[in-house]
């Protein structure tokens, strides 16, 4: 007896809906080994576990890009789509649309978001579709050998000794300005931050916009880049500490002094943030946009929740969608007959 106990297999944790965390991995990545996206990945993981996601209730989207190579390596169980360079979003857009009922997560890169996607980006944020939006930003073009990429800060280096001497563009401030109702920035390296704003990412409806600095160790991980891992260790400026609570925890937040902000997401869940910056509100638009510009002339890398909405429609709302997917409605319903035709065209005689 003794012996049986000791060799038995130990019951592995499972969430609230029943499911260990094995049914929310991926297959084994391909990508640098000490890639900042593989850490994503495992967030990624993690916040779906945690926050009791049903995997075959996701659409994972993609682009082009190492970034892009990203879904394959979490829920294996969840449905995937790898569209063309740069269009992610209207691929997404077409999917939401269809079926507004599934959880959609798409992750891009710096390349495939702010240079050939950049049009497409623009329309996606200011919509204000449903969907988790993740930019995995390292700066430059990882798969053709390291250019810089429109996120790259002025004066960065390359390790060929380039310097960059264009301004960079700063996809949280743009996507704020645009509409995105939940945008925010971390890093890869800060295991703690980024799960706590992709649990509330997952709770929020409404466009989530996360730009995750995730260093390229093979092109963009030296002396010179600010996306590096050492620069971004001693650059990092938290505006806020974020704890966050699924309506099926117990309230429970351990928080030190200083005042603390607490947003009720859609699904009941509580969002906190401990001010660090005492006048900073995340929910003051055109405060949240001087904040980013101001720490581009202090020469700031801020992270952490900058703007959040749970107020505004979503496109969803304003299209007065029907409930049911549209994907699963009967062709009666979604083809007008020859007569609704014959009206419209005599209406035009």
């Amino acid at each position: 007896m003794g012996t049986a106990t000791a060799n038995a297999t130990p019951t592995p944790k499972v969430n609230h809906i029943g499911l260990p965390i094995l049914e929310y991995r991926g297959g084994k990545t391909t990508l640098c080994a000490g890639c900042g996206h593989n850490a994503i990945s495992e967030r990624i993981v993690e916040a779906m576990f945690e926050m009791g996601v049903q995997p075959e209730r996701v659409m994972k989207m993609s682009g082009i890009g190492c970034s892009s190579k990203s879904p394959a390596y979490f829920m294996n169980r969840s449905h995937a789509f790898n569209s063309v360079h740069g269009r992610m979003a209207s691929v997404s857009t077409g999917a939401i649309l269809a079926n507004h009922t599934m959880t959609t997560l798409g992750v891009s890169g710096d390349g495939d978001t702010a240079s050939i996607g950049m049009g497409q980006f623009v329309h996606l944020m200011r919509r204000n579709l449903p969907m988790i939006y993740i930019i995995e930003d390292n700066g430059v073009y990882g798969l053709t050998k390291g250019q810089f990429s429109a996120t790259a800060d002025i004066g960065s280096k390359l390790k060929t000794g380039v310097i960059n001497d264009l301004p960079a563009i700063d996809t949280c401030a743009l996507a704020i300005q645009l509409g995105a109702t939940f945008v925010g920035r971390s890093f890869s390296g800060d295991k703690k931050q980024l799960l706590s704003m992709l649990k509330a990412a997952i709770a929020h409806k409404g466009t989530v916009m996360l730009d995750v600095i995730s260093p390229c160790v093979t092109f963009n991980d030296h002396e010179g880049s600010t996306k590096s891992y050492k620069f971004m260790q001693e650059n990092d400026e938290p505006i806020n500490e974020i704890g966050f609570v699924a309506s099926f925890d117990e309230i429970d937040v351990d928080y030190g002094s200083g005042q603390v902000y607490e947003v009720e997401m859609h699904d009941g869940s509580n969002l906190r943030l401990r001010k660090l910056r005492e006048d900073y509100d995340p929910t003051d638009k055109a405060n949240a946009v001087r904040t980013l510009m101001e720490s581009h002339n202090n020469y700031e890398i801020l992270t952490g929740v900058f703007y959040i909405d749970t107020q505004k429609p979503t496109f969803i709302d304003l299209l007065n969608v029907v409930d049911e997917p549209l994907a699963t409605l009967p062709e009666a319903l979604t083809r007008p007959p020859k007569q609704a035709l014959d009206a419209l065209m005599a209406n035009l005689q």
